[in-house]
């Protein structure tokens, strides 16, 4: 694995700076470390006639400085994209790619333009640029094939998950997994637009792939060892909302009582309580996925973050 730190223009202030990895031949992940609200994964994977690109990014600046680095190392323009899911650090940077065939879940196209620009009222400190909503225009249903020259990429539909819409690109000939936000790499994993069950669920699936390498959706490039932290922690969420309801609290009380343990390490530990209201939402038996109030639960996350704006460096 090779990699590159890049300090391209508008990006002065990142610490670190993004982090271009060649991962296996052609195939690179777009790692904006420390992986906190808004500091996704990219990926690309570069063919004879073009490039093949995994989601794009939350604001103007980070956008075009992605789209900068795929130029550093390729002229072939981005002629096919995939969305992993619809939130805005995925998609945001869609509308830079106005030649590029982009492909999502049909469910990440209806969330991604019923949602719009909205979610950029809960992080007031990021610095969004002129972004706007671009949807994909080819949707799918549980699987699809994209090829890259002779490399298959199998596109698989693992939602309600993270959200409601997942995807996950998995390139079997080389053990190599774009996870989307299936696994956060040290960060606290946030579910509350999705489900605990369904995130458990695609998570066994991505057991099933034993893959080598996951590009997860946020924190750095890892093993499959990311893919169990996830399950430990999501079990974790399960067994302190099973106790915390069987005590008669609400899920800002029983984040407020329980200790985190190893967890509490993680950044964004906020998003416990989130995590909490999507587990309380099961236990009541509501539908895998059904939505929930974000309002209530930002400002639950907000007091939980010693009372402070969410931390997004986009």
């Amino acid at each position: 694995m090779s990699s590159v730190h890049l300090q391209p223009h508008g990006l002065v202030d990142d610490n670190p700076p993004p982090a271009l990895k060649e991962l296996s031949k052609g195939i690179y992940a777009y790692v904006q470390l420390d992986g906190s609200w808004g500091l996704n994964n990219p990926g690309f994977i570069v063919g004879s006639k073009g490039v093949f690109l995994i989601d794009t990014c939350f604001t103007e600046r980070r956008s075009k400085a992605l789209k900068a680095a795929i130029e550093s190392v390729t002229d072939r323009p981005v002629r096919t994209m995939l969305n992993t899911h619809h939130h805005g650090d995925h998609t945001w940077g869609n509308y830079l790619f106005p030649e590029t065939t982009i492909i999502s879940h049909r469910l990440t196209r209806e969330e991604t333009i019923q949602t719009g620009l909205a979610s950029k009222a809960f992080f007031p400190t990021g610095n969004f640029g002129d972004v706007e909503v671009e949807p994909a225009f080819i949707t799918y249903e549980d699987k699809l094939t994209a090829w890259v020259d002779d490399l298959r990429v199998e596109i698989e539909f693992l939602g309600p998950a993270h959200t409601t819409n997942d995807s996950i690109a998995w390139i079997p000939d080389r053990k190599l997994l774009f996870s989307g936000d299936l696994v956060f790499n040290h960060c606290t994993p946030f579910i509350v637009q999705g489900s605990l069950v369904g995130h458990l669920r695609a998570l066994q699936r991505l057991r099933a792939l034993q893959p080598e390498i996951v590009v997860s959706g946020h924190g750095d490039v890892c093993g499959p060892e990311g893919i169990e932290n996830g399950v430990a922690y999501l079990q974790f969420v399960q067994d302190s909302a099973q106790k915390a309801w069987d005590a008669g609290l609400t899920p800002f009380e029983a984040a407020q009582k329980t200790e985190l343990g190893r967890f509490g390490e993680w950044h964004e530990k906020e998003r416990f309580v989130a995590n909490l209201h999507r587990a309380y939402s099961e236990i009541r038996g509501e539908p895998l996925g059904m939505p929930l109030s974000l309002v209530n639960v930002m400002e639950e996350m907000i007091i939980m973050n010693d009372g402070q704006p969410l931390r997004c460096l986009a």
